[in-house]
C-alpha cells in the first residue's frame, strides 16, 4: 500500500455505483466504504473500488457506526452527493418533500458527530439558492471548518459534457480550494473523443462484445423521426406530420433540444438518468439512427471502459443501469476533487495539530 493510502481514509455517502469514489481510488486514496440505499449498486461499487458497500439509508447510520468505519489515526475524509432531484430546475420537490431535501441535514448530522478532517459535497447548482444549503454551510463553519464552494463547469476539467455542478470543499486544516481548470474552449473534450471508436449498433441492438453497449428499441414513428433528423438537428427539422402536438404550440417551441442529435465536435449535453431516450433531450447519436447506448452514456460520464457496471448476479435492467449512470458523479470530477484534497493535505500524517 502506498503512502497516501496508509494515511487518508474515505467514506462515500450516497455512493451509487461509485463515480465519486473511483476518482479518489484513481488518486490512491483508501476507500473504506460506500453507503447507499440502492442495493443494486453493490456489485459495481465493490468490484471497482476494492471497498465495502453498505446497504442503508443515511438516516439509519449512527455517528458511532460511521466513526468505527475509519481506521485509527487516519485523516477522515467524508464525501457525498445527496440525491439531487429535489433541487432540480425541473421540480419543486424541495418545497414539499422533506424526506428528500432533509438528506443534506442528515449529512450535516454525521459531520457534526464524526468531525472528519475533510468534507466534500457535490450537487446540482440550484441547491446553492436553498435554505438547506445555507444551513449546511453554517453548520460546517460552526464546527471550525474553512469552507469553499463554487459552481464548476465540468467541461473545463476534461469531462466531455456541458455539465455544471456545485462542489463544496471543507477542511479543518485551513483553506481548501479546487485545483484550477485544466481545459479551455480550444481543447474541450468532445463526444467524438469519448465514443467515436465504439462499434455501430442499431436501435434495440446489443453489442456481442459489450453488454452495456445497448440501445433502446425505437417505436416506428420515433425511428422515422431520428431518420429525418440531420446532423446536429432536432425536431425543428421535421415535416409537420412527424412533429408532436406540443411542438406545434408556441409553448413547445422553446424545447429546441428535444429529439436532437449530438455533434461529434462538441461536448455532450448533461447526461441524465433519461439520456438513453431520444425524446428526453439532445441524446440522439451524431450519425446512427438511435439514442446513445448505456456504454456511450457511461463514457460521457467518464467511467473508464474497464469499469464493471453490469452485475452477473442480477437480471439486466436497462432502467436501473441508466439511472445508475445518469445519477453518478463523473469519475473525472471525482478525480479533480481528490487531487485538490491531496494537494491541500500535503504531508499531513493523520494526527490532529
Amino acid at each position: 500500500m502506498n503512502e497516501i493510502n496508509s494515511k487518508y481514509s474515505v467514506v462515500d455517502l450516497f455512493c451509487g455505483i461509485g463515480g465519486l469514489s473511483h476518482g479518489f481510488y484513481k488518486e490512491n486514496f483508501k476507500i473504506v466504504a460506500g453507503i447507499d440505499s440502492d442495493k443494486t449498486c453493490k456489485y459495481a461499487y465493490e468490484v471497482n473500488n476494492e471497498s465495502s458497500f453498505i446497504d442503508s439509508n443515511i438516516q439509519d447510520i449512527s455517528v458511532d457506526y460511521l466513526k468505527e468505519l475509519y481506521p485509527k489515526d487516519n485523516i477522515k475524509i467524508l464525501i457525498g452527493c445527496a440525491p439531487c432531484q429535489p433541487f432540480s430546475t425541473y421540480t419543486k420537490l424541495f418545497e414539499k418533500d422533506e424526506k428528500k431535501w432533509g438528506l443534506l441535514y442528515e449529512f450535516g448530522r454525521l459531520i457534526e458527530g464524526v468531525q472528519p478532517e475533510i468534507v466534500s459535497m457535490e450537487n446540482v447548482p440550484q441547491l446553492k439558492e436553498q435554505k438547506v444549503f445555507k444551513d449546511f454551510v453554517d453548520l460546517l463553519k460552526k464546527n471550525n471548518y474553512e469552507v469553499n464552494y463554487s459552481v464548476v463547469k465540468c467541461v473545463e476539467y476534461g469531462i466531455p459534457q456541458n455539465r455544471k455542478r456545485l462542489v463544496l470543499l471543507a477542511s479543518k486544516f485551513g483553506n481548501l480550494e479546487l485545483i484550477k481548470p485544466t481545459h479551455s474552449k480550444g481543447n474541450y473534450k468532445t463526444v467524438k473523443d469519448a465514443i467515436f471508436n465504439l462499434e455501430p449498433i442499431e436501435d434495440g441492438q446489443t453489442s456481442k462484445k459489450d453488454k452495456l453497449h445497448t440501445s433502446r428499441k425505437l417505436t416506428p414513428i420515433n425511428k422515422k423521426r431520428i431518420q429525418n433528423t440531420p446532423y446536429g438537428g432536432s425536431w425543428e427539422n421535421w415535416s409537420d406530420e412527424l412533429k408532436l402536438k406540443c411542438h406545434k404550440k408556441e409553448s413547445g417551441k422553446s424545447f429546441k433540444n428535444v429529439y436532437g442529435r449530438m455533434k461529434w465536435e462538441e461536448p455532450s449535453p448533461t447526461i441524465t438518468t433519461q439520456s438513453t431516450g431520444i425524446g428526453n433531450g439532445r441524446f440522439g447519436h451524431p450519425i446512427q439512427n438511435r439514442a446513445i447506448s448505456l456504454r456511450e452514456a457511461a463514457l460521457l460520464q467518464t467511467f473508464p471502459k474497464y469499469y464493471k457496471i453490469v452485475s452477473p448476479e442480477i437480471p439486466f435492467s436497462f432502467r436501473n443501469y441508466g439511472t445508475h449512470i445518469g445519477n453518478a458523479v463523473p469519475v473525472k470530477l471525482g478525480k479533480v476533487i481528490a487531487k485538490s484534497i491531496k494537494k491541500h493535505l500535503g504531508g499531513k500524517d493523520g494526527r490532529r495539530t
